[in-house]
């Protein structure tokens, strides 16, 4: 049985969140991926969360961006899914590439503060290591409406 079969599976989704860079930064793909802190873990991680009872996982990865960065974001290629155990629990995350459209963050109790970082910054913020593949699998995505791209 796969974790996805398991009733005892927490279902979460979300996104790697990103923009173009700025342009002093410009190259031919030069992007930022925005990082959530989480202060109850003091971690650094993509945008996600648990999915609601009965939610579809891109709406749950959608909101969870929204609620989290207060970015609104436009949904791309889906990435690979993680999996993992949570305090003895497995989960599975799905997540997709999402373009930043707008929106501008407030602190909260769960998210506290947010980082737009190069790839290679984001990959060294992250806490954990199975986030940083999500940065590679998103680099090797074509990105409508990145720097470079039609």
């Amino acid at each position: 049985m796969s974790p996805a079969d398991d009733d005892t599976t927490v279902r979460a989704a979300g996104c790697v969140l990103w923009r173009p860079a700025p342009a002093p930064q410009a190259g031919p793909r030069a992007l930022e991926l925005c990082l959530v802190h989480r202060p109850k873990y003091d971690d650094w991680s993509h945008p996600k969360g648990k999915l609601k009872p009965g939610e579809a996982p891109l709406a749950g990865a959608l909101r969870e961006v929204a609620e989290e960065t207060g970015y609104a974001a436009e949904p791309g290629a889906e990435l690979p899914t993680v999996r993992y155990l949570a305090n003895g629990r497995p989960k599975e995350v799905r997540y997709w590439a999402a373009a930043a459209t707008t929106g501008a963050f407030a602190p909260s109790d769960e998210v506290d503060r947010i980082l737009w970082l190069t790839p290679e910054a984001a990959r060294t913020r992250l806490t954990q290591p199975r986030d940083r593949t999500l940065v590679d699998a998103l680099l090797a995505t074509r990105l409508p409406g990145a720097p470079g791209e039609s």
